[in-house]
Parts: structure tokens; C-alpha cells; sequence
């Protein structure tokens, strides 16, 4: 059984309104009375892409000093730029190719994929992530794998965040249908928890840390900053099924 805790859409800016956020559901995961298996990030680090912005967030999530309790596995958004990202959170250097990474777990694994797509909002897993996910597939020989990017493939029945989805969503479909092992996709950039379903598998979509999306039954302006930050826990269980349970940080 593989248990992920994830958090998503930090944007830290270098304000403290950011940084008491992000440290409030840090502190909450990091004091778990049980670890979990590994914390997934997925996009929207930074608000504006600076260096500056990434070095607090490798503090906060405890990069640099190996101060985190299980493995943090990220990967960008569309606020996020890819260069600065390499260099000022991995410690990488810089580049401006898609950012992709795998970690192995016993019985699963986790491809962490970038959909972000410099200069734009929308997003879009390219070329060579496509071909980065089916090479890494053939090499895990079977093993069951979640995918994990920023940008959600379907609607989510709020004009800011369907604006900007996931282009060519039938491509990732297309792979999904050849590759049976992978079991579930998360993703965050919605700012609202949600589940629904994607090429027959389940489609879970993190709660943003820096404000909640307020959807159009639940009256004017779509951004609740007043909404506690969130975040949730996926478990992959042993007959491959993903549960998803959702928190806040109060």
C-alpha cells in the first residue's frame, strides 16, 4: 500500500501571508504521528518564478537540508519557470526542457510530469514527456504507477481554471489506453479539491495552499482567501485502487 500525502499551488511570492500558509500544512504533515510515504507538489510553486521564491520554497519543504520527513516529489505549473526551478529548488543546473522525474516505491511508483508550457497558462504534456512516460513505463516492467502534473484534462465547471486546462487531452487518453499499469492521475491548478474520472481511471485534483476557488453556486469572485489552506492523502492500495481523503489546515 502506497500513501502519498499532496499539496498544491503554494505561489509563494515572498509575502508573509504565503509563507505562513505553506508552513502551516508543512508543519501539519510533518507532524503526523505516522509518516506517510512521500509528499507530492504538483506545480504553482512560486508565484512569479524567481529564484528567490524557489529557495523558500526548498526551505519550507525542506530540500536543502534533507529536514523533511519523506521524500518531497515535485513538478512545475504555469506560474512556474523551469530554469530558476532546476537550479534555486533542485539544485540542478538550469535548463529549460519539461522537468519530469520518477521515484520507485515498494509496489509503486510515481511519475511526477511537466504540463507546464513557458509563456503561456495553458498546459500541455509535450513530445518528450510523452515519450519520457511510455520509456519510463516499459522500464518499470508492469509496476503500477500514478501520474502526477499540474494541469487538470477535463472541465471542472468554473471558467478560470477550464480556460486553462490541458491541451490535447486525447493524447494522454490514447496512453492511458495502452498502458494498463497506471492507476490514477492527480493533479493541482484548479485551487478546489474535486474527483471525477479520466479514460476510465480516477482523476483527483489537490486543494490550492494559497487560496480556495469559490465555484459560481457559491457566490461572487472566485478566489476565498479567507478558506483555510489544503491539502489531501492518496492511498494506492494493494489491488491497485486510488482513495483520496481531503484536509485542511486550520
Amino acid at each position: 500500500m502506497l500513501v502519498l500525502a499532496h499539496i498544491s499551488d503554494l505561489h509563494l511570492d515572498g509575502t508573509e501571508r504565503a509563507t505562513e500558509r505553506a508552513e502551516r500544512v508543512r508543519d501539519r504533515l510533518w507532524e503526523l504521528p505516522g509518516p506517510v510515504d512521500a509528499l507530492l507538489v504538483t506545480g504553482d510553486i512560486a508565484d512569479h518564478g524567481a529564484e528567490s521564491e524557489y529557495e523558500e520554497a526548498a526551505r519550507i519543504l525542506g530540500l536543502r537540508d534533507r529536514g523533511a520527513p519523506f521524500p518531497v516529489l515535485t513538478c512545475p505549473g504555469n506560474h512556474d519557470s523551469r530554469a530558476p526551478y532546476r537550479k534555486a529548488l533542485l539544485g540542478e543546473p538550469a535548463g529549460d526542457g519539461p522537468v519530469n522525474s520518477v521515484r520507485v516505491f515498494d509496489g509503486a511508483a510515481v511519475l511526477m510530469c511537466d504540463s507546464s508550457v513557458p509563456g503561456s497558462d495553458e498546459g500541455e504534456l509535450d513530445e518528450e514527456t510523452y515519450a519520457w512516460i511510455e520509456g519510463t513505463l516499459d522500464e518499470l516492467d508492469g509496476l503500477p504507477a500514478l501520474l502526477a502534473f499540474h494541469h487538470p484534462p477535463v472541465a471542472l465547471h468554473h471558467p478560470l481554471p477550464d480556460a486553462y486546462r490541458l491541451r490535447r487531452p486525447s493524447a494522454l487518453a490514447a496512453l492511458l489506453e495502452r498502458r494498463s499499469e497506471v492507476a490514477g492521475i492527480i493533479t493541482g491548478h484548479a485551487h478546489t479539491p474535486a474527483a471525477t474520472t479520466f479514460g476510465g481511471l480516477p482523476l483527483v485534483v489537490g486543494p490550492g495552499v494559497t487560496w480556495t476557488l469559490r465555484l459560481p453556486w457559491e457566490g461572487e469572485g472566485a478566489a476565498d482567501r479567507e478558506a483555510p489552506p489544503g491539502f489531501a492523502f492518496h492511498v494506492l492500495d494493494d489491488e491497485g485502487r486510488l482513495t483520496s481523503h481531503f484536509r485542511v489546515a486550520v
